[in-house]
């Protein structure tokens, strides 16, 4: 099997984990606030619901996908409300409905997609690996946020490597998301997966390093827990301050999450 058909097993396997979080909740339950400010879980949905919908286009319409982004405002947060207030116009289980019509959808055609053709994106064109690879961040945060709300604690596969890979990818868009200058060099990762093998990239005689649970990793990545609530060690002056920047998406950053936020939730 090639690496894109594994990447979007994945995704459809990060999916159905979210999905079943939510496809027993009652109406009170979509309505719970979760951690990200202003958000109930009918919220999280939603958001996934759109994502999954513009990767659809992206990797069925090319041209589709790149009059619908040049249409886009330059407010980034006015894009994301309006693309969920389609959305939560809709009772949960039609949105529940809708969100696994997009997932489908998404899934089948980057499956499509040649793996060494481009797809057109919001930052800049990706493989279609790629930009499944980003789809699973979405499901890991935004189901994160689902979890915490939920009192549950997601299993971790090794399926988390691809959002790894990503986040190494993306490496410098904290420093891009708050107008940073980007540094001139390159880090080392040492992460190791829920089997505990060793996932490790960058240059082994960096003295930039990052080392810890990639479960950890992903959490910071996205933004989920406090880099104070994680097992995650930094060795260089940059590479610690990447710890308090760091993010796999090219969003505004947000508050993120306080120090010991979820002391009491494992």
């Amino acid at each position: 099997m090639s690496q894109k058909l594994d990447v979007i097993s994945a995704l459809s396997a990060d999916g159905a984990a979210v999905d079943q979080m939510v496809s027993g909740l009652d109406a009170g339950q979509w309505r719970l606030e979760t951690p990200a400010a202003g958000w109930t879980i009918a919220h999280q949905i939603a958001h996934l619901a759109a994502t999954f919908r513009m990767a659809a286009l992206a990797a069925a319409d090319p041209a589709g996908f790149t009059a619908m982004a040049a249409r886009l405002s330059p407010d980034f947060n006015a894009n994301v409300e309006r693309a969920l207030a389609e959305y939560l116009a809709d009772p949960p289980q039609v949105l529940l409905t809708r969100w696994r019509a997009e997932r489908t959808a998404a899934e089948k055609a980057l499956a499509a997609v040649p793996a060494d053709q481009v797809v057109p994106w919001l930052v800049r064109p990706l493989p279609p690996a790629v930009l499944a690879a980003a789809g699973m961040m979405e499901l890991f945060g935004h189901g994160q946020d689902i979890a915490d709300t939920l009192g549950v604690r997601p299993t971790r596969t090794d399926r988390i490597g691809f959002l790894v890979g990503f986040a190494v990818r993306t490496w410098d868009f904290g420093y891009l998301a708050r107008d940073l200058p980007t540094p001139e060099v390159e880090f080392r990762f040492e992460l190791t997966a829920p089997s505990g093998t060793v996932w490790e990239y960058g240059p082994a005689d960096s003295s930039q390093r990052i080392t810890g649970p990639a479960e950890d990793f992903c959490l910071l990545v996205t933004r989920r827990r406090h880099r104070a609530d994680l097992a995650l060690t930094a060795e260089g002056d940059e590479a610690d301050r990447w710890l308090d920047i760091a993010q796999a998406y090219r969003g505004p950053a947000g508050p993120g999450r306080r120090p010991g936020q979820f002391a009491n939730r494992g």
